[in-house]
């Protein structure tokens, strides 16, 4: 089971570290600067679930807490792939000496290691601790966000209790959807147990990755293309990255920006005002099965002092978790109102959440550096992407 596991993004060409913010796009296209002058994240702890965290880069430095309890703790501050640093980095990276800069600077990670199938070495496979007994623990700790850029084939019993055990100690659990959707696109667990969030990728015009995988169980987008993550684990240089990974990292600390601006809301409150407020223009009850309810806007939660959350034991996810996971995802026909956002095919169609609306466009895409700044990420993105050619784990 462990050695099933693979981690969900990758990088491509070196870029020096100086320069790795100015490819942080989403940043400016989210507003991440308005955003924080409301909430940084501060006072809310993610546990990432993932290669491990190497608390030792410029941007971690005083990020990272190691608070796993010992019995699920094995090298949980030693990372074997630079994968959960840069997932870490993405979610809380101060940015201090031109690192990644977190969406959710003023958060903490609290990591954990667990073997994947870049983990060769029979020893650690067999001490890495089992992501069951990682959830549990997380579950009995103050962490209210587990991240988990991580994606296996396989439904497992112990896991799945785990995850519902979680769900009742009130945290909040966020999943990549997986990068196989232009081959086999499998059922993604854990992404797809009920009470986790499903995370599709996303470009900077809204449009879902081919890659990413699409069903019943994918419940938002996030940005995961270009995304700057760290080439090895050598920690010398970053790299332009693209996965379901980046996604399931940019939506953890979006979570953690409204948790802190809300802290006495619930995991259910937080969840479905982003759930409320994503960017689609499709009916909210009949969610696209490549984008879910829509592209990820923390920012619409943040600026509204007004806003009036569920009941905390409202379930945002009570019809996909009553329902049950599509058996054959690659077979999913999407209903009308969805059928726009299926990834690219060669008749040119595309997923998009910036179609025509009743709402403004502020209101239903979710980069608003419209215009020429818009313009400018689009033209630098498709130059970026004929430069560096893209690879994916």
């Amino acid at each position: 089971m462990l050695g099933a596991l693979v981690v969900l993004s990758a990088g491509l060409a070196p870029s020096a570290a100086a320069d790795v913010q100015s490819d942080q796009w989403y940043l400016s296209a989210m507003q991440a600067e308005e955003m924080w002058k409301v909430s940084t994240g501060k006072g809310v702890k993610v546990a990432v679930i993932d290669s491990g965290v190497n608390p030792n880069t410029p941007s971690l430095k005083g990020q990272v807490l190691a608070e796993a309890p010992m019995a699920v703790s094995y090298k949980a501050t030693e990372d074997y792939l630079s994968h959960g640093t840069s997932m870490a980095e993405l979610i809380a990276g101060t940015g201090a000496g031109g690192g990644l800069k977190g969406l959710a600077p003023g958060a903490k990670i609290v990591p954990y290691r667990i073997a994947t199938t870049k983990l060769k070495n029979k020893t650690e496979v067999k001490k890495a601790p089992s992501i069951a007994d990682v959830i549990r623990a997380i579950a009995d700790s103050d962490a209210k966000i587990i991240s988990m850029s991580i994606t296996s084939s396989v439904n497992d019993e112990d896991e799945l209790a785990a995850v519902k055990y979680a769900h009742s100690k009130g945290k909040l659990m966020i999943a990549g959807t997986g990068n196989d959707a232009q081959t086999k696109n499998f059922i993604g667990y854990p992404a797809a147990y009920p009470y986790v969030v499903g995370v599709a990728a996303s470009d900077k015009n809204g449009t879902v990755a081919e890659f990413s995988e699409y069903g019943n169980y994918v419940d938002l987008a996030s940005p995961g293309l270009h995304v700057p993550t760290w080439c090895d684990n050598e920690f010398n240089s970053y790299c332009d990255s693209e996965g379901t990974s980046q996604a399931t990292a940019i939506a953890s600390a979006s979570a953690a920006l409204v948790w802190s601006a809300h802290p006495d809301w619930t995991a259910n409150q937080v969840l479905a005002s982003l759930i409320d407020t994503a960017g689609r223009d499709w009916a909210r009850d009949d969610p696209s099965t490549y984008l879910g309810y829509g592209l990820i806007r923390p920012r619409k939660v943040l600026e509204d002092s007004g806003y009036k959350p569920v009941a905390a034991d409202t379930d945002p996810l009570a019809t996909e978790n009553t329902e049950g996971v599509e058996e054959d995802p690659s077979a999913a026909s999407p209903s009308a109102s969805t059928s726009s956002q299926a990834p690219k095919d060669t008749s040119g169609g595309a997923t998009s959440a910036t179609g025509s609306s009743s709402e403004s466009s502020d209101d239903t895409t979710m980069w608003v550096t419209l215009g020429a700044a818009a313009a400018v990420l689009v033209v630098g993105g498709g130059a970026f992407a004929v430069i560096r050619s893209r690879r994916r784990t």
